[in-house]
């Protein structure tokens, strides 16, 4: 058969007509009938609109089964009764009948969340309303999920069930594969609506972090955030602790670095890290030490953060490149290593202090320390240490120290270092595995 003669077949006047000039025929037998039949499997693979494929299927059930009364109930998408697009066959002795069930269904109220044993007590009014009539129920069925139900009545309590006609059977059949074509086509439009929504979304959370480090006098900076999912709780900042003045006289001011990490990922993750950035940057400005901002900002997200049922770890610092000293205050985050290139070795940076979020009266201590030439501190989350290989290995924070020594070895620059870390990351994981968590990185190197 051509497109043409298929796209024919499409219109509703053709097969009205049809039905009119017709008596009953054998869906096996008819060759006319085998095109409409045709059509409507050629439907099934183009079609856009449920509502034409629910009028075809009551209109191919009023040729067959002309005698009978039929009422399809369909589910949509979500699961619950498809009200609008309820559809009953009948000829024209049976209109009368029709705006009967038409009436009785639209004064049944079902639940917005729709059961499926709910349809029981609907079947149980259904036949007390409709005594005189022999009533017969067919689930639509598509891979073992409901897609709807079908309810053929019949004057002739005596008459011979057409359940498992094989007309019916063929009808209803595609009538399932329909219906389960237009869920699927709407959960996965649902679905690139989301994926747009969170690509938005982890644009937005990239334009967040720093664009780019800072010049800051004596000191050369790198950093990178790998999220796990497109929207991650990995945070880092920099921020100079004066505002309205030069680029120039900003290089010699004092400036915070920070990191931190919301538990969990994914958007929950990446919202609050959004309003914690928020949140931090108005008590920067204040000026105040390390361990006073972090109890201020404890103070501020507390009630966010016990509604969500998550917290944070933050490390906070703040250095001035005149004295080359380093303050900090910790919020139970990993400690960021320190490669002293006087003794060559690596100590942990780390103060006395609580996760935010999770106590109200939490305290946090301040620590300090002076960096000298060559010095390195890398600040880093749990992504980093946590992640693991094909064996279950973590690549943790001991291999991490052992490759950042032989690193700061060599004369390699902050952001050579950087990523090298994370290609021995990436050879650790292996090919094909993705991170399990959010990976942050921050180099501070002095010159």
């Amino acid at each position: 058969m051509t497109n043409n003669k298929k796209e024919k077949l499409f219109s509703n006047k053709f097969i009205e007509n049809f039905l009119e000039n017709e008596s009953t025929l054998s869906l096996k037998n008819e060759p006319k009938f085998v095109e409409i039949a045709s059509s409507l499997a050629y439907y099934l693979k183009t079609f856009s609109n449920i509502d034409k494929l629910l009028e075809y299927t009551c209109l191919i059930f009023k040729h067959i089964f002309n005698d009978k009364i039929i009422l399809i109930i369909p589910l949509n998408y979500e699961g619950n009764i498809w009200n609008e697009n309820t559809k009953i066959s009948a000829n024209n002795k049976g209109l009368t009948i029709k705006e009967e069930i038409n009436s009785f269904f639209n004064q049944f109220h079902f639940s917005k969340n729709f059961k499926i044993k709910e349809i029981h007590t609907f079947e149980d009014a259904l036949k007390t309303n409709f005594k005189e009539y022999k009533i017969e129920t067919k689930k639509i069925l598509s891979r073992g999920k409901c897609r709807g139900f079908i309810y053929i009545f019949d004057k002739d309590i005596s008459c011979q069930s057409i359940i498992e006609d094989s007309n019916f059977n063929f009808i209803q059949n595609c009538l399932a594969v329909g219906l389960e074509n237009y869920c699927l086509i709407k959960s996965k439009k649902n679905h690139e609506n989301v994926d747009r929504e969170i690509s938005i979304g982890a644009e937005i959370q990239s334009q967040l972090l720093p664009d780019y480090c800072p010049i800051i006098y004596g000191v050369d900076l790198a950093a990178h955030c790998r999220p796990a999912l497109k929207l991650g709780g990995d945070y880092y900042d920099f921020m100079c602790l004066k505002t309205n003045i030069s680029e120039k006289r900003k290089e010699k001011a004092r400036w915070a670095l920070v990191i931190g990490d919301v538990m969990g990922k994914g958007i929950p993750a990446g919202l609050l890290m959004t309003m914690l950035r928020g949140m931090l940057r108005a008590e920067v400005l204040t000026g105040l030490p390390p361990d006073r901002i972090l109890h201020d900002l404890n103070q501020l997200a507390i009630n966010d953060l016990d509604q969500s049922h998550r917290f944070v770890t933050l490390f906070y610092s703040d250095y001035d490149p005149r004295t080359r000293k380093l303050r900090f205050a910790n919020a139970a985050h990993n400690p960021p290593l320190l490669w002293k290139n006087s003794d060559q070795k690596i100590i942990k940076l780390d103060a006395e202090g609580f996760v935010l979020g999770l106590q109200n009266d939490a305290e946090y201590h301040c620590g300090e320390i002076k960096l000298n030439e060559n010095d390195l501190v890398l600040y880093y989350t749990d992504g980093v240490i946590d992640t693991s290989n094909s064996l279950g290995e973590r690549f943790d924070e001991e291999r991490l120290i052992k490759i950042l020594t032989k690193l700061c070895k060599q004369s390699y620059t902050s952001q050579e270092i950087l990523n090298r870390i994370f290609k021995k990351l990436d050879d650790f994981t292996g090919e094909n595995r993705h991170l399990e968590d959010d990976a942050s990185m921050v180099i501070l190197q002095l010159n």
